[in-house]
Formats: C-alpha cells, structure tokens, sequence
C-alpha cells in the first residue's frame, strides 16, 4: 500500500469580524437557517445553512490575472494545474536586514514551473496592528527574475506582495501579466521544508472575480 502523504495546512483561519485588509470590510457569518429553524422543516432532524458576507480579499486567497487585467483569466478560467499539486519551494527570508525581497537565492532551473513560497514569519503577527505595518514585499527586480525562470505561482504570508508605500503594485503587474497566480497571506511555513512539498491553493470556480479564499496546503511524501 502507497503511503500516505502528509498534509500541512498554510493558510488562516477565516472568522465573523476579523480584519485581512485595512480599509476592507471584515466578513461576517451567521445563520441563513438556523438548527433550531430546521427542526420544523426536516421533522426533528437539525441542519446548519450558513450565509457569509465578505470582500473577495479575506483570509488567505489566491490573485488570478483578472484581478489586475480586465481580459486576464478569472478563477473560473485558472487551470487546475495552476494552482494545484505544484512542487513548491520555500524560501526563507530574514526580514532584520530589509522587508524588500530584491533578490532570490535559488537558481532559474530549479523555480521553473514550482510554485515559490517565501517564508518571512510576518504570519506571527496576524490579527494584530503590527501586522499591516512594514510588511516583507518583493521588488519589481525579484517579480521580473522570477516571471523569467519561470515560476508557476508565488506566495508570501504578509498582508501584500508589493509594497504598499505607494499605489504602484510592480509585482501584480508583473507576475498577474504573465499568468503566475499569486497567494497572499500564507502562514505555517515555518513547518515546510525547502523542497519536496507539492502546494495546493484551489478557490472556488467563481465567473467575473479574480480573487478568492482557498484552503491552502503542502503535501510531503515520507
């Protein structure tokens, strides 16, 4: 028998009220029916049918080209191959020489056709102020060489890829343009090694949106 692959969640938590974004508006969850409601529909039996409210930008989700580009794929034109069981490579970051990530210590044959995941810790901070205050980014530098290896996807588990000092986003322009989806948000990476891991982060199949919450994982074969 196949052994079976051990599987890492790195990706948080979605909750009623819980902020992802300054200036974007928190989700909210509730009841559309509640158990108690249900009794009387289903004979006694009790059902849950929830109802979420909520910005596309929640949580830890995955950019599509049509969220920069009006004619670039949304989620429901992403290939599954795009965003699923890619082999992933974890680049570790020390963010106490700088937050920007200008440069990436790997070689352009090993990100070709990898999902490329930099570990900054910034994640530690999730849900607190310090969280959306000098975040790690990658420079335009660092998303051009990496479109050029040829990276399939990229991640980061800080609130933005780009610096937010200015409304310039090079790295969405750059990365998005060349059809590599980006996740935003990621966390726990800290328990992924280097290489080895397969990475999966499929949203929901949605027409005319270009972002969305996924569940995202690394798979390891022991």
């Amino acid at each position: 028998m196949q052994a079976r692959a051990r599987l890492i969640d790195v990706s948080h938590v979605v909750e009623d009220g819980m902020v992802t974004y300054k200036g974007l508006p928190a989700p909210v969850i509730c009841d559309w029916r509640s158990r108690e409601e249900s009794r009387s529909i289903y004979d006694g039996a009790e059902f849950q049918i929830g109802r979420i409210e909520m910005v596309a930008n929640t949580g830890t989700y995955v950019d599509s080209p049509f969220h920069r580009y009006a004619h670039g794929k949304d989620l429901s034109e992403l290939p599954l191959e795009s965003v699923a069981d890619l082999e992933c490579l974890v680049v570790p970051v020390d963010i106490a020489t700088s937050v920007a990530i200008d440069t990436v210590p790997l070689s352009a044959q090993a990100v070709g056709g990898r999902a490329v995941l930099f570990h900054t810790g910034w994640d530690q901070r999730w849900r607190t102020d310090a969280y959306f205050e000098g975040h790690p980014h990658l420079t335009e530098r660092a998303a051009e060489w990496l479109a050029k290896a040829g990276a399939a996807l990229v991640g980061i588990d800080s609130m933005n890829i780009d610096s937010i000092a200015t409304g310039k986003r090079p790295v969405h322009t750059i990365l998005l343009g060349r059809d590599i989806p980006i996740v935003e948000h990621l966390c726990g990476l800290a328990a992924v090694p280097a290489h080895g891991g397969r990475f999966s982060a499929v949203p929901v199949k949605v027409k005319g949106c270009g972002t969305f919450p996924v569940r995202a994982f690394v798979s390891l074969r022991d």
